[in-house]
């Protein structure tokens, strides 16, 4: 009785330790992981000096991250290195489509439960997307300077989709579609109202 009694006491402290490693392994991966130039750092919730690790200046995943990119296109195109040009700022569009993408489910998901903290989502998700179009209009110039018109159109629609004709990044796309030849129709119209004359039915 007492070596069944051992053994099932002995089987209980091996399925707590299992237990306990099984959680604290995810843990201790995070903390195990070599931290890259421009790799996100893990966040350690423990350490109190840790407030706001996405904002310093390493962090790719941060508006920051992202102009930094779009700086070190604008370094290349100064230095004509429009294949680096390109990578930095399709890495850019990346950085800043998603952040947009995060800070629009974070709107949704305070929408009617807080509204600051909903209405500040919002307005990054609208800065950040502002930021994406920017770097795509640049990427569009980019992959022009290179005589690559097949690839500038798609990004110069996606623009005046995202933008609206009528706004002003949304004008310049299309002026750059206009140049391309791409479109025949040039827009706004010179002298005149850009809407149709012709009578709505």
């Amino acid at each position: 009785m007492n070596t069944a009694a051992a053994v099932t006491l002995m089987h209980r402290t091996v399925l707590s330790v299992i237990a306990v490693l099984s959680l604290l392994s995810p843990v201790n991966a995070q903390v195990s992981q070599s931290p890259g130039t421009n790799s996100p750092q893990p966040i350690d919730p423990n350490d109190p000096n840790n407030l706001r690790p996405i904002t310093q200046n390493n962090s790719l995943l941060s508006i920051e991250g992202g102009d930094r990119l779009v700086k070190e296109a604008d370094q290349a195109v100064s230095a004509q290195n429009y294949p680096l040009a390109a990578k930095k700022l399709q890495e850019a569009r990346q950085v800043y489509n998603q952040l947009s993408n995060f800070y629009q489910e974070l709107n949704s998901s305070f929408s009617g439960i807080d509204n600051r903290v909903s209405d500040s989502q919002r307005q990054k998700a609208l800065l950040t997307a502002q930021k994406r179009d920017e770097a795509t209009f640049q990427l569009a110039l980019v992959h022009r300077a290179q005589n690559q018109p097949e690839l500038a159109v798609p990004l110069l629609v996606q623009i005046i989709k995202s933008q609206n004709p009528t706004r002003d990044l949304g004008k310049k796309a299309y002026k750059q579609l206009f140049e391309l030849g791409f479109v025949d129709s040039p827009y706004p119209r010179e002298g005149g109202s850009s809407s149709s004359s012709s009578p709505k039915k």
